[in-house]
Parts: structure tokens; sequence; C-alpha cells
């Protein structure tokens, strides 16, 4: 099998890092991989302990300390930067998910050609009220958005193909929405969902509450519109612009010929107000479109970021 890069992001679960490990040594055995765990800024004794255990069990056992907490996404964006494998498969470091589906999920992507196999905690072990409902609405929603039809957005353990996974930088809280972000660099036959086992919690405390469920909501109007419209700004404002200004056209047309040819008074009408309001708001609408358009342009030039993604070649050397 092609080299597998395993990577977890973890944050104060002093408790799990030795059971953790000795999983991960005991999953993975022989097979050509590494872990890459990212330590997103413990407080809790977490720190010291990966770097004992990374002593002790090898240089296949890699630590990254980030400087603070910042967040589950940025732990991730860290270890896949850091990943060399073919396959990268991501996983919670709380021992929910079960280290011996690693190697499945990244052998069933690469004898099926696939560059997203999800896992979907089929049989979840979390409480109903504050995690599994808020979890089920919000997939709901994200599937209903996306078009990228998977049952557990949530479940960190995913095996990607690093070739994919490295084409997109992660922000904010976006790592649940992955998939929907690849599908804007494959298509989503290529993105396939399996069980996989999923444990209660055995030590340590969640990291997250009820109250993610509103950033989700919130992350989830972002990646609506960066997934429609992230290369074509002009096509959601420019729409909206037009609309507009015509609406605001007619009606300053209508006020026209009711003034000048029927003699009317149009100083208090509401529609004047309106009118002028309309055709101002359409013209700011189709100037933010030309100012999202330059600088989608200036975001792919400077940085050389290229709006393609090549997956292989035949007799020519790949790009740089």
């Amino acid at each position: 099998m092609a080299l597998v890069s395993v990577v977890i992001p973890l944050y104060n679960e002093i408790d799990n890092v030795s059971p953790l490990c000795t999983a991960l040594s005991n999953a993975l055995g022989d097979t050509d991989a590494e872990v890459i765990i990212v330590d997103d800024g413990s407080r809790d004794g977490s720190a010291a302990a990966l770097d004992r255990e990374a002593e002790a069990r090898g240089p296949r056992f890699k630590v990254i300390h980030l400087q603070r907490n910042f967040g589950q996404t940025a732990a991730m964006q860290a270890g896949i930067d850091a990943a060399l494998g073919e396959v990268i498969v991501t996983l919670d470091g709380d021992l929910q998910n079960d280290p011996e589906d690693i190697l499945p999920l990244a052998r069933r992507l690469l004898d099926e050609n696939l560059d997203v196999v999800a896992g979907w905690r089929k049989n979840r072990q979390d409480g109903l009220l504050l995690r599994r409902m808020p979890s089920r609405i919000a997939n709901h929603l994200i599937r209903r958005l996306t078009g990228v039809y998977l049952h557990d957005y949530g479940c960190t353990l995913k095996a990607y193909r690093a070739s994919v996974i490295k084409g997109v930088r992660l922000y904010g809280e976006m790592h649940r929405f992955i998939p929907a972000w690849l599908s804007t660099l494959t298509y989503t036959d290529r993105i396939v969902e399996v069980p996989v086992r999923h444990h209660p919690r055995r030590a340590g405390h969640s990291k997250y509450g009820i109250t993610r469920t509103f950033r989700v909501l919130v992350d989830l109007l972002f990646v609506k519109f960066f997934l429609g419209y992230s290369q074509r700004p002009m096509h959601f404002f420019g729409v909206i612009g037009l609309i507009l200004l015509s609406s605001g056209s007619a009606m300053l047309l209508y006020l026209f010929i009711d003034k000048f040819g029927f003699g009317a008074e149009i100083s208090g009408r509401p529609m004047l107000i309106a009118g002028v309001l309309f055709f101002l708001a359409g013209l700011q609408f189709l100037n933010t479109g030309i100012l999202g358009e330059m600088l989608v342009r200036v975001y792919h030039e400077s940085q050389d970021k290229k709006t393609y993604v090549v997956r292989h070649t035949v007799h020519l050397d790949p790009p740089a």
C-alpha cells in the first residue's frame, strides 16, 4: 500500500494519549504509514505525554505543537500540510473513532480510485438530545445546500487522496465541510461513505456542546456561497444588482411619465423613494460583483493558485 498519513488534532486529552498511541500502533502494524498528532495548545499535560510517546515509538510518530489553541480546523490543516502520504486519514484523538478502521478506508480509496472515503457513525455512541439530534439537523441542511449526500459530516474519520485534500485551505470551523469543499475539485461519485465503528468516550470531556450548532449554520451559509460563486462572484452579485436596478429603473420611468405626461405630483410618493433606493442598491451590487471578480483574479495570480487539480499524467512530467 502507498504511504498513509494519519492526522489527529488533539486538545487536552491527557488520559487518552497513551491508549490512543497504543491503538494506532496495533492498527497500523508494519504498514508503511506515518502518524502526525497535532497538539492544539493543550494545557493539561498532553503535550509532554505526546513527546514521551513519540520518543518511545520511533520516527513514524510525529508530533506538532501549536503555539496556542487555534481550533480543530487549524490543527487539522497543520497536520495535512506536514503529511507526506498519498492517502491522508483524519480522526479524532478521543478514541471514539476506532483506529482499526484506518487501513480499510485507505484501501478502499486506493482500490476503487476514489478521492474521499468518509466514515459514517451509523451506531453513534453519544447523547441523543445534545449530540445526535443537532447533528442530524445539521447534516440534513448540509446535504440539501451542498448537494453532497453524506449521512455524517461530523465524523472526523475520513480518508482523502492527498493530491486533492492539499488543494483546499481550511479556515474557521470548516473541517466538517471538507467533502463539500472537495466537490469543487472532484466528482461527487468519487466521494463515498462507509459505516465505521464508534465508541463511547472513555476518558476526558467533549469539547463540543449545543452552541456549535449555531456556528455550523453560519459556516454553512459561507460554504454555500463558496461552492456556487467563489470563481464567479459576479454571477451572484450581478444577478441581484440587475434585478434591483431594473426594478428601480422601472419605478422611476413610471414616475417620470406620470409626472411629465399627466402632471401628477410625485414628490411625496413612496414609490419615488423605493425607486431611488432600488436603483442605487442595484448599482452597489454590480460594483461589488466587479470588485469580487477583480479580487478573485488577484488572489489566484498573486499566489499562483491554480483553478484545477491534476489527477495524473501519461508521458508528461507533472506540473510544478
